[in-house]
């Protein structure tokens, strides 16, 4: 099979990428790296089954070609973290709709089949724990511009799921809850990859608001597993399907349980919401998925246990901090 990835040097693209040429498929990556790297892909290019176009959704000549030559579309492209989200607004609402709707457009066309990456984020304020997909939607005001992206990710499934009625195009939405591991970097406000890399580095473990918002966090290889089960899936098309894992942690437990891990000395240091984004911002207290969904399409339910998922994280940080030491002390030597 060939695949064209979207966001494909990404965090989940590469890992995709990396499990779909495992099985022998073929994986086209499209990526303008604004918030994906080459060190991610680095390791694939040597496959004589993976390319890269380092390029824009906006390049629509591109996106045809590509989009023609696929067999599925894996729309993983958008604006994420919750830092970027609330400093560029205008950003992700249109790198998010606009892209998707190019996707579509393009893949309406042939028919191909297509699964578009939502998030928990859609859930908004609701408190109907754990969420699911059948569930009410609940955002806050306009004002905020923390919800925009929530809003601009929910349009994507009203998109997504308008082309399958009306078009008959077969689309897929799966909603993420939280993915973490290996290559995430913290760099947008993810805060397992923040909290990991202050544990190490023994600088203090910022827990933003009072630390009692509580989150269940996916390993990449389990959310990888659930959407290529969703792909593989006849079923699945025309469906919202979540993609999480169960385990629900409070923030604060969560900064104590990486420091236990890492055997870190860092002081954990609460910081005021409006400090950290900006004033008024509001934060979802719950967010819990039901994958029972998931688990009747496909037989699948996420299970990599937290402390797995910590060490992974924690190991990916130490090798990767051993690898810039060993090479900027071989260019000293080399000087």
């Amino acid at each position: 099979m060939r695949y064209l990835i979207t966001g494909g040097a990404g965090f989940i693209g590469s890992h995709l990428a990396e499990r779909l040429l495992d099985r022998g498929d073929v994986a086209v990556l499209l990526d303008n790296l604004s918030t994906g790297s080459m060190e991610n892909i680095r390791h694939l290019k040597s496959s004589g089954r993976m390319e890269y176009h380092l390029d824009n959704i906006e390049n629509r000549r591109l996106l045809a070609e590509l989009v023609d030559d696929a067999e599925v579309i894996i729309h993983l492209a958008a604006a994420v973290g919750v830092k970027l989200i609330v400093e560029s607004p205008v950003k992700t609402i249109e790198t998010n709709v606009n892209g998707t709707q190019l996707i579509l457009e393009a893949a309406c066309k042939k028919k191909k089949l297509v699964l578009v990456a939502s998030t928990s984020e859609v859930y908004g304020k609701s408190t109907n724990v754990p969420f699911q997909e059948d569930a009410d939607l609940v955002l806050g005001p306009t004002s905020k511009g923390r919800w925009s992206y929530a809003a601009s990710k929910a349009l994507d499934e009203f998109l997504a799921l308008s082309y399958w009625k009306e078009k008959k195009l077969p689309v897929i939405v799966a909603r993420l809850f939280n993915t973490v591991g290996p290559r995430q970097t913290g760099r947008y406000g993810m805060v397992l990859p923040n909290f990991v890399k202050s544990a190490l580095e023994n600088t203090s473990i910022c827990v933003y608001g009072s630390g009692k918002q509580s989150r269940c966090f996916c390993d990449v290889r389990d959310t990888v597993q659930g959407l290529i089960y969703l792909i593989d899936t006849e079923g699945a098309v025309g469906e919202v399907v979540n993609v999480g894992n169960t385990e629900e942690i409070t923030i604060e437990s969560l900064a104590h349980r990486v420091k236990e891990r890492t055997g870190s000395s860092s002081p954990i240091e609460y910081i005021p919401y409006e400090r950290a984004y900006e004033p008024g911002f509001e934060d979802m207290m719950r967010r819990v998925p039901s994958i029972e969904k998931l688990h009747a399409l496909t037989g699948f339910r996420p299970s990599t246990s937290l402390n797995e998922i910590i060490d992974r994280v924690a190991f990916f940080f130490r090798q990767r901090a051993q690898g810039f030491c060993l090479q900027r002390a071989a260019t000293t030597s080399a000087d």
